[in-house]
């Protein structure tokens, strides 16, 4: 019978040292908007992936489409906020 043993980097992944650097989080606040419209147009694609998508959902697909594309040329362009 062999034994399990857990391996002490797996154990300790996650010690002091190795938080986000300030940098790091900085980039991640910059991107919130694009994950943010992202995630948006996700919720907007569950919603109608059992049914048929009546005009609103194809409505709301398409201003999340554009409400990420949007927020992605801020972004690239170096704006803060995004785009509402």
């Amino acid at each position: 019978m062999s034994h399990i043993v857990t391996v002490q980097d797996a154990v300790t992944a996650f010690e002091p040292w190795m938080e986000p650097t300030d940098a790091e989080l900085d980039a991640i606040d910059a991107e919130m908007p694009v994950i943010r419209a992202e995630m948006e147009l996700l919720d907007a694609q569950i919603i109608v992936i059992d049914r048929t998508p009546c005009q609103l959902d194809e409505r709301r697909i398409r201003r999340a489409r554009r409400r990420v594309l949007a927020a992605h040329r801020a972004h690239l362009n170096g704006q803060a906020g995004g785009a509402a």
